[in-house]
């Protein structure tokens, strides 16, 4: 064997890209969770209190800037610690954003906002095969989130993956409709949000290899949509859903792949005979009603509501995590041809969602393919 002529360095080894993730289903490797560390009450803003009720706001705008009480914190940290746990135990690595204080103020030359938290990374970032997108959240109050997990993205992007940040929007006036109320049964929708810019959250997309799947929200606009419609190109097809939630925000509570040709939808939120042509000759799951909270607290705080039974967490095509507490749900996901891995996330809630919310699917073993012809 020759060695390479001094001064000369042999040819390194090509990197591996440590991310790659094309749908909701392929084997899971890694994954990212988020930390509930520092979650502070957000800063009072319209496109935040849009979808609660509005007692729920003038609570909110009161508190703004405080820390989640301690009551909510420790309960929702030990169910996080158990899932933590779990996923460790079932092969797949963890990895953690850095612990930081969001109560501190911070701002543009056209407003100032308090921070949230880091507890749903599903929201601020996108994976799209090697490919990790920050997305341009509409909340002000989470305009820096993804800072809190800069150390993995740089460690992601040394290790050879791709690194994106959408268009920083400057979430000025023009972007939020004054005039917005929330629409009533039958009335036509409408969104908070204006075109003024492009704007999305991560959690409105839903990914089956090269198709992609979204809602128009209070949190994404057309001009979001379509902004990464354009950034993904002709090899992926992006298809919108329109649904009857009154005021929508997150798809993964509404629409969910859950393995090739199967998707779990919301009777409340979804028409079936509405849905992409697409998905013909597809089987469409149609979720249980919820498991009823007994716990008060629970009924008041959580972000998404009852619907959480729906965002699960799929470890391959067949085992899937789902919320211990609702057992209709686990039932159904049997009958189906699951294997529904119980676990308690149940607290999470008032922190922004369960077990999809909670994460962001880094590496799963895959290739891109084309599961609608």
């Amino acid at each position: 064997m020759t060695s390479a002529p001094r001064g000369v360095t042999a040819a390194a080894e090509p990197l591996v890209p440590p991310v790659g993730s094309h749908n909701e289903w392929d084997p899971l490797e890694e994954i990212v969770v988020g930390r509930l560390d520092g979650a502070t009450i957000p800063s009072d803003h319209p496109v935040g209190t849009c979808n609660i009720p509005p007692w729920a706001a003038r609570l909110q705008g009161l508190a703004a800037g405080f820390k989640y009480p301690r009551l909510l914190i420790e309960r929702a940290q030990h169910e996080l610690d158990a899932f933590v746990a779990l996923l460790g135990a079932l092969g797949i690595t963890v990895r953690r954003p850095d612990a930081v204080g969001h109560g501190r103020r911070f701002g543009t030359p056209d407003w100032s906002s308090r921070g949230f938290y880091n507890t749903c990374p599903r929201d601020s970032m996108l994976v799209i095969g090697d490919e990790i997108i920050e997305t341009p959240m509409a909340w002000p109050c989470r305009y820096f989130e993804t800072h809190s997990y800069r150390t993995i993205l740089k460690d992601y992007f040394r290790r050879g993956a791709r690194w994106t940040a959408a268009p920083k929007p400057q979430l000025t006036d023009e972007l939020f409709d004054s005039d917005f109320r929330v629409p009533e049964a039958g009335e036509p929708m409408r969104y908070i949000l204006t075109e003024f810019e492009p704007v999305f959250d991560a959690a409105d997309f839903v990914r089956a290899g090269r198709d992609l799947f979204v809602t128009r929200s209070n949190v994404t606009n057309r001009m979001g949509i379509e902004w990464l419609r354009r950034h993904l190109g002709p090899g992926y097809r992006i298809h919108e859903i329109e649904g009857r939630c009154r005021t929508p925000m997150h798809f993964d509570t509404t629409f969910v792949p859950l393995a090739p040709g199967k998707v779990l939808v919301n009777p409340e939120y979804s028409d079936v005979d509405q849905l992409p042509d697409v998905l013909d000759g597809r089987d469409v799951l149609v979720a249980p009603e919820p498991n009823r909270l007994d716990e008060r607290l629970l009924r008041i705080t959580s972000m998404r509501g009852m619907w959480l039974s729906m965002n699960v967490l799929m470890v391959d095509e067949k085992r899937v995590i789902a919320e211990r507490h609702h057992t209709d749900m686990l039932r159904a996901l049997e009958t189906w041809g699951f294997e529904p891995i119980p676990c308690d996330l149940l607290h999470y809630a008032p922190f922004g969602g369960s077990f999809h919310c909670a994460t962001l699917d880094i590496r799963r073993r895959g290739t891109l393919e084309s599961y609608f012809g």
